[in-house]
């Protein structure tokens, strides 16, 4: 397991597909919010999930994000994720997201361990209790 206090920093070029404009989540050719939620929770589960035991993964279960300011298409924006605190199977942590030029987003952000074979059996019991529409 990683420790408290540990760093990882990952980066993306905005692309088409990351803009709001193309995601539905808004008109204007800048980075959508929820691309940049993704981003967020990429880079924390990127800190964590290769250390792992087999059979183990995280999900998110809790992320709070302030989105400061616009990045234009063909833009890097890095993020910097931080693990601040482990409780058991729940891992806490810091973010904050930079482009060329200024701070865009500062978020929080939980994982959870899970057990892959169980979380699975989980869903597909979900899955089955679930009648398809006609």
């Amino acid at each position: 397991m990683v420790d408290v206090g540990t760093k990882r920093s990952q980066s993306w070029i905005v692309t088409r597909e990351h803009l709001a404009s193309a995601f539905g989540s808004g008109l204007v050719d800048v980075l959508a919010t929820p691309v940049l939620v993704g981003f967020c929770e990429e880079c924390a589960r990127q800190m964590i999930d290769p250390g792992l035991p087999t059979g183990q993964k995280t999900v998110g279960t809790v992320i709070s994000l302030e989105h400061l300011a616009a990045t234009p298409p063909g833009t890097r924006v890095t993020v910097t994720a931080e693990l601040v605190a482990v409780d058991r199977r729940r891992l806490s942590f810091s973010l904050e997201a930079r482009d060329e030029v200024e701070l865009v987003g500062r978020a929080t952000h939980e994982r959870f361990v899970i057990d892959e074979a169980r979380f699975a059996a989980s869903v597909d019991a979900k899955r089955e209790s679930v009648r398809p529409s006609p």
